[in-house]
């Protein structure tokens, strides 16, 4: 009736079934049990006596070393270099199950005994923040200061092949279901699937690992690293098409542009209901909207449509002949196609009609599901399932998958990017989402985009709007959002001449950073290290850093600190508290220096203007920057403009050292092909700084790009370097060698 499975020496699952029926497929959460083969106990196994239990499980050398033991009167003991599991056999109670954490500092909780509350946890992420005006509750992550977190995992369905659902063909052979056994058994309603998350302080570890156990995060293609524009907003054709333009005049760059739900009809006939749901395009407001497609395409911009599937597919709309018919309905009848995602035949005809408009244009979708988790299929959250079915049919063909919707639970990561909500225009929705990117990362909900400047509602502050820009700059999706609103427009050119600067500067800076936050973009994927961490990730003995909920490491070379509160008008300069890890940082946009002795760190207050934001680089960082096209450059301000909006691999690179140790970069590029990405067909550029102080000769060396032929191949032919030293003192000159190769 049980099962406890070593996946780790830290990460174990422990299973319980009154009917003996355990699952071992994959479940909506976990995609992948099996390490290194991972060891097994089970319930007959636990009869043997010592030696026979050690013979019977000797794990492989890759396997997490073990032992166990059998107890008086049908206890067992597990004992591993991490943990310590007492059990006695019976369904899980606080009595008769517990873990003890070896090595956890300063706890004096790190025994778990079933149905404990971790009050230690370091939280994770939630739904959304619609219409929040600052915190809403979060739920838990996989890391705790207790040293242990458990993630249930009793109530997810599981993916398993179903050549049927509910007498229905089924397609896609891979279903989601109830818990079941091809015997057709189902698991009671009490068993329990639980998995103990026992690393300690090491929490960087436990998240890889839990990356391991629940999907590692995706790669996302390089356009949703630049911004986004958004806006609730009636727009026509023309008019979008206009503001995108002036935008590309103006120097500012996007790569996104996103349509709210007016893009469809939504002045519909009341018999039909509300028209939140739609697939028509208003003509009104877009007469040839495959043009307005290409136009924006044209302008290097990626469209994504606003998206409320709940009503299904109705009489009105022009996609309904098709739809009825994929259906098996009469279209004469008007019958309603009721939208229902546990209808294989459905999803079909949905995903159908849904590639119809991809292939006019559209190139992602924004799943806006406010709806409630509830479908025919019991358990079964129509929200994850939307993101599942969107996010792995937009990959068909080997074209590089994304969608952009709601957190649906623990294992979303695998279908980024997440929309977080509504919010409301206050430093409290601000201060707020700074701590909630970062603790998302305890659950390794790495991308989410949240609506920059505010949404509705609040305060109109031209102070507040420009130290959004500013976190937005730095977080891990950077989307402009608002409401209709008069006083809620995002474009920069409507606020006062110091705030409008201030607002330019961070998106031009956003794009500008683009060959940093690509590269962070693999290293999320492929190291399991999300773009924000929490500081506490690499200072978990430093109780300073669990201080600091507006402070996070932004990539591997930088620690940000966002002002999140009105300033001093009279100084007019914010501030923040920031703590800085022991070693000699430097300002990202200065170079002043900050030094910091002592294994507890530096703690002070940081004055910023509006134009700035407390960014912060240890010594020996190396940040790749792009420099974005300006008239200088061009033939004219028109060339310019028309390159502003590029995500190709750069011609001119701007990389910024800092000084006062050695450092090294390797810059990751790829061909834009997402079939070469996932392989790891990249073009990698390795660039590092050798510092010698005193009299020593500084170096700075840039390596020939190396890697895979196709991906080096779509690097510019030439390219022009500069390297910027922050925070050293302009140097003699005559003194400076640059060398290709060995030529001088």
């Amino acid at each position: 009736n049980w099962r406890i499975t070593l996946i780790t020496d830290s990460l174990v699952r422990l299973e319980w079934s009154e009917n003996g029926e355990f699952v071992d497929a994959p479940t909506q959460t976990v995609v992948r049990r099996n390490f290194e083969d991972g060891t097994q106990i089970a319930e007959e196994k636990s009869q043997a006596t010592e030696d026979e239990a050690s013979r019977a499980f000797n794990p492989k050398s890759s396997n997490p070393k073990y032992s166990v033991k059998n107890l008086e009167n049908g206890w067992i003991e597990v004992e591993t270099e991490k943990l310590l599991i007492t059990y006695n056999q019976q369904p899980f109670s606080k009595e008769g199950l517990s873990i003890v954490v070896c090595g956890v500092p300063g706890s004096q909780f790190n025994t778990w005994h079933y149905g404990d509350e971790c009050h230690g946890n370091l939280l994770g992420t939630a739904r959304t923040v619609d219409e929040a005006d600052g915190a809403v509750k979060l739920g838990t992550g996989v890391i705790s200061r207790d040293g242990w977190a458990v993630l249930d995992d009793s109530r997810s369905a599981q993916i398993a092949y179903a050549a049927a659902v509910d007498g229905k063909e089924n397609p896609y052979g891979a279903w989601v279901e109830p818990r079941a056994k091809v015997n057709g058994s189902r698991l009671e309603s009490n068993s329990k699937d639980l998995y103990f998350f026992g690393y300690g302080h090491n929490y960087i570890g436990a998240i890889r690992d839990f990356y391991k156990l629940a999907g590692a995060q995706p790669l996302l293609p390089r356009f949703a690293l630049s911004n986004w524009w958004s806006r609730y907003y009636r727009y026509s054709q023309d008019e979008y098409l206009q503001l995108m333009s002036r935008f590309k005049r103006e120097g500012i760059p996007f790569s996104t542009a996103v349509i709210d739900m007016d893009w469809h009809v939504t002045d519909v006939d009341s018999k039909y209901g509300s028209g939140w749901t739609g697939y028509t395009w208003n003509r009104d407001l877009f007469p040839d909207h495959r043009a307005f497609l290409r136009q924006l395409a044209s302008e290097g911009l990626t469209a994504t449509l606003n998206l409320h599937p709940r009503d299904g597919v109705r009489a009105f709309e022009e996609d309904y002949a098709q739809v009825a018919r994929d259906m098996g309905i009469d279209p004469a009848s008007g019958k309603a196609v009721e939208f229902d995602l546990t209808n294989p035949r459905f999803l079909r005809a949905y995903l159908n009609m849904h590639r119809r408009m991809e292939n006019e244009g559209v190139g992602f979708w924004w799943i806006d599901w406010q709806q409630g988790g509830v479908t025919k299929q019991a358990g079964l959250d129509p929200l994850w399932m939307l993101n599942h079915v969107h996010y792995q049919d937009s990959g068909r063909g080997g074209a590089w998958p994304l969608t952009f919707s709601r957190y649906a639970g623990p294992g979303s990561h695998r279908y980024p990017v997440g929309f977080s909500g509504d919010s409301v225009t206050t430093w409290n929705s601000l201060a707020f989402q700074t701590y909630f990117t970062s603790t998302a990362s305890n659950i390794g909900y790495g991308w989410w985009s949240h609506d920059i400047g505010g949404h509705m509602l609040g305060v109109r502050c031209d102070e507040l709007e420009a130290r959004w820009y500013a976190f937005g700059a730095f977080s891990p999706i950077n989307r402009l959002h608002s409401s209709c609103s008069p006083f809620a427009g995002k474009e920069p050119w409507n606020f006062p001449r110091e705030t409008r600067d201030a607002m330019v500067k961070m998106l031009r800076l956003r794009a500008q950073m683009l060959p940093y936050l690509y590269t962070m973009n693999y290293r999320a994927a492929v190291c399991g290290r999300p773009i924000v961490e929490p500081m506490y990730w690499q200072s978990p003995e430093t109780p300073a850093a669990y201080e600091m909920p507006n402070e996070y490491r932004f990539g591997s070379q930088l620690v940000v600190a966002p002002i999140v509160s009105k300033g001093c008008s009279q100084i007019e300069r914010g501030c923040t508290a920031v703590w800085l890890p022991e070693g000699d940082w430097y300002d990202f946009f200065d170079g002043r220096r900050y030094v910091s002795r002592g294994g507890a760190g530096r703690r002070f207050e940081v004055w910023r203007g509006i134009d700035r934001v407390p960014a912060f680089a240890r010594a020996g960082a190396i940040v790749p920057m792009q420099v974005l096209p300006s008239e200088a450059d061009c033939a004219s301000r028109e060339q310019a403009a028309e390159l502003v909006n590029s995500i190709e691999n750069p011609r001119s690179l701007r990389v910024l050292a800092f000084p006062g140790d050695c450092g090294e970069f390797v810059m990751r590029e790829d061909n834009g092909r997402f079939e070469d990405a996932r392989a790891g067909k990249t073009a990698d550029t390795r660039m590092e700084l050798i510092w010698r102080d005193g009299n020593g000769s500084t170096q700075f060396v840039i390596d020939a790009a190396k890697g895979c032929a196709s991906a080096v191949s779509s690097l510019p032919s030439k390219r022009d370097w500069s390297v910027v030293f922050r925070g050293v003192a302009c140097p003699d000159f005559s003194r400076v060698r640059v060398f290709v190769g060995e030529n001088q």
